[in-house]
């Protein structure tokens, strides 16, 4: 179970937020400015909150009245990024590995053929990221972060800078890495149509604070 209570003043941004959750993936929906990506970054604990706890299936990985704050390299938490990250001067086998050895895990080829599988990049491992499509080179940051063996997986709006043919393309991939590979994820998102397909939990956001949680039913109706 993830578990966050937290506030952080961010500028003249005030973030008050308080959720749990024990869905497979927790969507966290909102129009840009809502917060959304503030939360996942102190998840990861790339930025602390001012007050607050964070705990993931009973760790505590926040805890400001403890003066507790686990550094981001030990909280074994994957993240995807909106624009992919890879390495360009890397293949796509030393991309995927990268999340492995970084994290000082054994080689694992089993898990490595089912990554692969998963995400079906068997035929782009030699290739380097300037060859791969927006499409790919998102499978290959999930195949990348899935390899680190995390605890939970963070998805910053994976699919906004992709555009509707890619979209189609990948997010299917998305709906298989939820249903087969039994790693919790966080979903960012604005676009209801990905939370409806994707999330299992919903978490609306409006100016830095919750609105509404529970299934994709607290999903605004218009959208």
């Amino acid at each position: 179970m993830l578990s966050v209570d937290i506030e952080k003043q961010l500028g003249d941004f005030r973030l008050e937020t308080s959720f749990t959750s024990d869905g497979l993936v927790t969507g966290l929906f909102g129009n840009s400015g809502a917060g959304k990506t503030s939360i996942i970054n102190m998840i990861a604990g790339l930025i602390a909150p001012d007050r607050g706890r964070i705990s993931l299936d009973g760790e505590v990985l926040d805890d400001t009245v403890r003066k507790l704050h686990i550094p981001p390299h030990r909280r074994r938490i994957g993240y995807v990024f909106q624009d992919a990250r890879l390495f360009p001067h890397l293949s796509v086998r030393q991309n995927l590995d990268y999340g492995r050895r970084m994290n000082r895990l054994d080689s694992d080829a089993a898990a490595e053929k089912h990554t692969v599988d998963l995400l079906d990049i068997g035929d782009l491992l030699d290739r380097r990221p300037a060859q791969l499509s927006g499409g790919e080179k998102q499978r290959v940051a999930l195949g990348r972060a899935l390899l680190a063996k995390p605890k939970l997986l963070l998805l910053d709006e994976p699919l906004g800078a992709l555009d509707d043919e890619r979209k189609a393309e990948i997010l299917p991939y998305f709906i298989r890495l939820r249903d087969e590979a039994s790693v919790p994820m966080v979903f960012v998102s604005h676009d209801a149509g990905e939370m409806r397909r994707l999330a299992t939990n919903v978490v609306i956001l409006k100016r830095g604070k919750v609105a509404a949680s529970g299934g994709i039913e607290v999903l605004p109706a218009a959208v």
